[in-house]
């Protein structure tokens, strides 16, 4: 019998893609020149906000900037944990602008904010699980702010190697299911990292290099709800056989920076 899932009410920070545009090369998927539908970006986005209130969850926005394109990938300003935001320090000197607004909402809602000294890119490489923090580094954040995390937050943090440059961010090909698993594509990581999550969950979902080129493991889980890129309909199905409940949302106009529904989704812990 298929296990029943409990979701679990989330408040979430998103930036609307109202400046959205592919204008410089920081990942595989960004071609500058691209053509770039605004308008269906910014629908394709409502339609995002809309799935996560109407199933329950709060949602937050932060003002966009002009000249910040890529500031609608709210998940990367930072990592909150126990009401504690770890701020950002993105790798590429085009985002680094983004930091200091979404310091200033948080700080606005009367949050302290940690700002590291080393590189780091928020929840697009580091995940909180519940129980500790799953870090990834090989392309953007690095070892260094993994360690400055584990002593802002004060929680356990695991670091894992990236090793394909598609996968640039953790949240590209690992998502957090509920408190007690995870699902993810195995050979995104180097083979140590692969070691360290099959011990750690070995009831995970498995994903395949197909899965995550749709964007499916940039996804966001309330605990029963998969908000899941629509093209990624196999590893849909497969969530569905484990008891998870997919909601397709279909953000493709923003798959050509490289991201997707979780790169869009900063949560509020």
């Amino acid at each position: 019998m298929t296990e029943r899932r409990v979701p679990r009410p989330r408040r979430f920070l998103v930036c609307e893609p109202r400046h959205f545009a592919v204008q410089y090369a920081i990942n595989p998927w960004m071609h500058p020149g691209r053509p770039v539908d605004a308008g269906l970006a910014r629908e394709q986005w409502r339609s995002l906000v809309r799935a996560f209130t109407e199933h329950g969850h709060t949602v937050d926005r932060v003002e966009p900037v002009p000249g910040l394109p890529d500031m609608v990938f709210a998940a990367n300003a930072a990592l909150v944990v126990g009401g504690r935001v770890f701020g950002s320090l993105f790798h590429a000197p085009e985002r680094r602008p983004e930091s200091e607004h979404y310091d200033t909402w948080f700080k606005t809602a009367g949050y302290d904010v940690y700002r590291p000294e080393s590189v780091a890119e928020g929840e697009g490489d580091l995940v909180w699980t519940g129980r500790y923090v799953l870090a990834g580094t090989g392309f953007r954040t690095t070892p260094e702010a993994h360690r400055e995390a584990q002593e802002y937050l004060g929680r356990p943090v695991i670091g894992l190697r990236l090793v394909d440059p598609y996968f640039y961010h953790l949240d590209t090909a690992l998502f957090v299911l509920d408190d007690e698993n995870i699902c993810y594509y195995p050979e995104a990581f180097s083979p140590g990292s692969r070691e360290v999550l099959r011990r750690l969950y070995p009831r995970a979902v498995l994903a395949t290099r197909e899965d995550a080129l749709a964007f499916g493991l940039n996804s966001v889980c309330d605990g029963r709800h998969v908000f899941i890129a629509p093209q990624a309909a196999a590893l849909a199905g497969r969530l569905a056989d484990h008891g998870y409940v997919p909601v397709p949302v279909d953000l493709s106009e923003l798959h050509k920076a490289g991201g997707g529904i979780k790169c869009c989704t900063q949560e509020i812990r």
